[in-house]
């Protein structure tokens, strides 16, 4: 099977553990070459991680013929730009969540590589954690029952993520604020876990001194199968919370998005058990390898970009409403 050679656009903090050793770690991947717009930082990355060549321009990683896919780790603002640039040059593409500013652009860029006939995956790596693939396998084999309901609650304290001046906080780098960094992956989880996610209501409330970012974020939504899903998150809070509740016939499950790895099953005459799944040390290990998968057999891939598109155009609905 051919080896498949990463180029990474955007060698920053979430290549540094999570997801760039775990390119170079699967079976038949490594990286050849990183870009960063700072030269010495992208060659800083690229001698400590013990690649081959570095550049300071996407389209000479783009366009580098030893490179035969592409990771972009950029913020989001980029990635429509750039994922157009690498459909044009003809190469299979690995992109950070969330996959866009909005499904608009996602879906300029599906077209793009459907023309292209190259595969475009999206990193919602949480589809490759043992403790969600747990929850949907009890979702999907009825173990407990039908699943009646779901809700999420997260509230960050003040942990949020990055200071003001943060691509983050920045909408036209991020697409809005930690909704779109943070949410969109509680809402890849319910989409994956539930199918498409109908009926979407919401509301986002912004700072009092006229922020740019939403603060308070709340949804409701149906799926195909009855399920009820709620959320709320809370990014001016002063208490730390992370909690799913899963309501089924006869038991309800609890876990946690971004902390815990252990699933809290409590059965309906009250017993409790807790099974614990701990993350390799790469996070998005897991999801790669599928990704290394697809591209040498063709098999199926677990984060698309029909999917991703999909949680985009769930957030789209609530920052209209």
């Amino acid at each position: 099977m051919e080896t498949i050679q990463w180029g990474i656009l955007g060698c920053g903090n979430v290549t540094e553990v999570k997801s760039g050793p775990a390119l170079q770690k699967v079976p038949g991947s490594s990286v050849v070459a990183v870009m960063r717009r700072d030269g010495p930082k992208a060659a800083d990355y690229a001698q400590r991680h013990g690649i081959a060549r570095w550049y300071d321009s996407a389209e000479a990683l783009i366009h580098d013929p030893q490179v035969n896919a592409v990771y972009i780790a950029t913020p989001p603002g980029s990635h429509c730009e750039l994922a157009l640039q690498v459909a044009a040059a003809g190469k299979p593409c690995y992109v950070e969540k969330p996959m866009a500013r909005n499904a608009t652009e996602c879906q300029k860029m599906i077209d793009a590589f459907t023309a292209a006939d190259r595969p475009l995956f999206v990193a919602y790596y949480r589809r490759g954690l043992p403790h969600f693939n747990k929850v949907k396998s009890l979702i999907d084999n009825h173990q407990f029952g039908a699943l009646r309901s779901l809700h999420y609650r997260y509230a960050c304290g003040q942990q949020r993520t990055g200071t003001p001046d943060s691509w983050r906080f920045q909408p036209e780098l991020s697409g809005g604020g930690l909704f779109w960094d943070l949410g969109s992956h509680a809402l890849d989880l319910f989409d994956w876990w539930l199918g498409p996610l109908q009926s979407v209501r919401g509301h986002m409330l912004h700072g009092s001194k006229g922020s740019p970012v939403e603060e308070l974020v709340a949804m409701t939504a149906t799926t195909d199968a009855g399920v009820s899903v709620s959320g709320d998150w809370n990014f001016i809070s002063s208490q730390y919370r992370d909690q799913i509740e899963l309501q089924f016939e006869q038991a309800q499950i609890t876990c946690s998005v971004f902390g815990s790895t252990e699933l809290r099953i409590v059965s309906e005459d009250g017993e409790e058990e807790i099974l614990d799944y701990p993350h390799s040390e790469n996070i998005q290990f897991g999801l790669i390898s599928n990704v290394v998968e697809c591209l040498q057999t063709g098999s199926s891939a677990w984060s698309t970009a029909d999917s991703a598109t999909r949680t985009n155009a769930v957030i789209d609905k609530i920052a209209k409403q």
